[in-house]
């Protein structure tokens, strides 16, 4: 039978790093439910979806927690409204007390309140990833890796394939991540440290974007594991666990273009460019393919809108330099847009072979670690 006390705001800040596992959509009445197990190592929060699930401990050795355990045990309680009971206790620490089977007394202050909670065997398990660890990587690593690259996932369910990011650990130390929607794809590589087995995976971009909130300390590490189906982020309190995207992915390294094909390539500023293409965006806003186009004439390069429901815009972009041939393209505003926010260095080089075949831009010093294409559109 359970007995603790602990600080509320320690409480509350650990179990809602698992429930954000929770989706908004149940599909299993079971899975609204928080399943927490006290032992002697502290509290354990655990919370799933069924595609996404979150094992969080509070150890018994938190000095925020000041947690004291009587008794040990386990219960399920609805996630949502025990949250929701834990925020608005009157006290800064509470005491949690199993008074029946499954059913719990909590005080705080002069407030008393029971909760009938359900037994945890009734939890549908996770099955644990036994493997040595694929690789070690630090959790603003992996988050940077992820940020350069899930924006171009596709967000049409038609391709499943496509709507997440493809991980894959190459030659036992680089560590690439792909996404692409066809339209536009985006590469980027990063050396790690340690040594693992090579491994490929689809992650589903809503366990990317999971990973993003769930891990908060960037200098923290994190090791990854791997089965047929799963992917575990694992480290010292939280076990990440998202079923990954089933099939094969399309071989991108072949959509990126030799160098010997390239008609032109430029350098331009990163900042003057974004606010160029944020101001041409506003006359496409809302529309079906609305595009606009760039054109290369000498040492000047024009980006032009022309809406015929809005309006139309004119603005002249300085060239840092300049290699190749004259040219006009048209593309989504927006898919250079994206592709610049995630840039940190203060110049790119793009790289155009025709109006007609995907360009190219790279960080001016990174080169072919972080590569990024966009497929043009074709206007009369």
């Amino acid at each position: 039978m359970i007995k603790f006390t602990i600080n509320k705001n320690a409480f509350l800040a650990a179990m809602r790093i698992a429930k954000q596992a929770i989706g908004s959509k149940i599909a299993i009445p079971v899975l609204s439910k928080m399943k927490i197990i006290v032992s002697e190592e502290g509290i354990h929060f655990t919370a799933s979806n069924g595609q996404i699930s979150i094992e969080k401990l509070l150890s018994a050795d938190s000095k925020e927690a000041g947690m004291l355990i009587e008794s040990e045990g386990g219960i399920l309680l609805e996630a949502n409204f025990f949250d929701s009971v834990i925020a608005q206790l009157p006290d800064n620490t509470f005491e949690f007390e199993e008074i029946d089977a499954n059913q719990v007394l909590i005080r705080s202050g002069k407030s008393e309140i029971t909760l009938k909670g359900q037994q945890i065997e009734l939890y549908p398990m996770i099955m644990p990833i036994t493997t040595k660890p694929y690789a070690k990587i630090a959790v603003g690593e992996l988050k940077e890796l992820f940020n350069e690259t899930a924006f171009a996932v596709s967000q049409q369910e038609s391709r499943p394939i496509l709507t997440g990011v493809h991980l894959q650990l190459i030659e036992h130390q680089n560590l690439q991540a792909v996404a692409t929607d066809s339209h536009r794809m985006s590469q980027r590589r990063i050396r790690l440290e340690s040594f693992g087995e090579d491994f490929q995976v689809v992650v589903p971009n809503k366990a990317v974007a999971g990973f993003k909130t769930v891990f908060s300390d960037d200098d923290d590490n994190v090791s990854v594991f791997l089965n047929p189906t799963q992917i575990l982020f694992k480290n010292a309190t939280i076990n990440f666990y998202s079923r990954l995207v089933e099939g094969n992915y399309p071989d991108t390294d072949r959509l990126i273009p030799e160098e010997n094909l390239y008609t032109l390539n430029l350098t331009l500023d990163v900042a003057d460019t974004l606010h160029a293409m944020n101001r041409a965006k506003l006359l496409t806003a809302g529309l079906q393919g609305g595009t606009v186009k760039l054109s290369v004439k000498e040492d000047q390069l024009i980006l032009t809108v022309n809406t015929p429901e809005i309006g139309s815009s004119f603005e002249e972009l300085p060239i840092l330099e300049k290699n190749g041939h004259d040219l006009e393209i048209s593309f989504n505003p927006q898919f250079l847009i994206d592709a610049l926010r995630v840039l940190k260095e203060p110049q790119f080089r793009i790289f155009f072979i025709s109006p007609v075949r995907p360009f190219t831009l790279i960080p001016k010093e990174e080169g072919a670690n972080f590569i990024q294409l966009i497929t043009p559109v074709r206007t009369n």
